[in-house]
């Protein structure tokens, strides 16, 4: 049965998207490039309905979190993140037990950072923790697969929000949702028409106009930016509604030619100071059959 977004249900959402912090559930991560904040620039384009909720680059999984789909396929290429969204959806009150048994604090942090449990909740507890206490909710391995990001002297010992974590375990236990860790194409099989399809790849908007694919091929080859486009399209086609967020570069904006596009603008997040911080500006793609 379609999931209808009435005006009513529509309203609710933006209501629930001004309050990202206190609405529940919400995401339980920091994580680079999540679009928490852009949520509000989302839910305009978002259909009159649809049927199974798509989204294959899922990071934080905050617009995951504000529709809350009864039938939905989440997939990212981090194999421990989604480790952790399936600890929380099998065990949330015993992550949030062993998350917060420690401290946040330093010397803690790179204890924990050095030496990773093999249980997959405690596991999943440790990269909540750590994911709190790193820098700037970067996620980061080394040549050897062992995460490496540094202390991030965070403000406050939060770790986790039980109650939170609580309502997104409700959402995740739904039963028509699956998780899943791997390339974007493999997530995306089996769309049909009417399916909503969220693409959010990894980008950054530093250089939109001078050296942005060169910058960007480190986290999301410009090969992988085509294929996608190329999915995209075909989904289009096939009758999905797609959309997409993505840098707000001519390159980027020319592999969409079918797709309607919306520029907006933010704050940055991912430089180390405040005072190197400065207005960015990001793309929304809609497409529709």
């Amino acid at each position: 049965m379609p999931t209808a977004i009435t005006d009513e249900l529509r309203c609710l959402l933006e209501q629930r998207a001004a309050n990202p912090l206190s609405t529940q559930p919400r995401s339980f991560v920091r994580w680079a490039g999540s679009k928490r904040s852009l949520l509000k620039h989302i839910i305009p384009h978002l259909p009159a309905s649809f049927g199974k909720y798509y989204e294959p680059f899922l990071g934080s999984g905050a617009l995951f979190f504000l529709l809350r789909p009864f039938r939905a396929h989440l997939n990212d290429s981090c194999v421990e993140l989604i480790s952790s969204f399936v600890a929380v959806r099998d065990n949330a009150p015993l992550v949030a037990k062993i998350a917060t048994e420690k401290a946040l604090e330093r010397d803690e942090y790179y204890r924990i950072r050095e030496y990773r449990s093999t249980d997959d909740i405690r596991r999943a507890a440790e990269f909540l923790y750590l994911n709190r206490g790193c820098f700037n909710g970067l996620y980061r391995v080394n040549g050897s697969g062992k995460f490496n990001v540094p202390w991030g002297a965070p403000k406050s010992g939060f770790v986790v929000d039980e109650r939170n974590l609580l309502a997104c375990q409700e959402a995740l236990a739904a039963p028509g949702v699956i998780l899943s860790s791997g390339d974007f194409d493999k997530a995306l099989v089996g769309c049909r028409r009417g399916d909503l399809i969220y693409l959010d790849p990894p980008y950054v908007t530093q250089h939109n106009n001078n050296g942005f694919v060169d910058y960007n091929e480190r986290i999301f080859s410009w090969a992988d930016q085509e294929r996608l486009a190329e999915k995209a399209e075909a989904l289009r086609r096939r009758g999905c509604h797609v959309i997409v967020t993505n840098a707000n570069h001519r390159d980027v904006l020319s592999l969409y030619p079918h797709f309607k596009s919306y520029v907006l603008r933010r704050s940055s997040t991912l430089a180390s100071s405040r005072h190197r911080r400065g207005t960015v500006t990001e793309a929304i793609l809609v497409g529709r059959s």
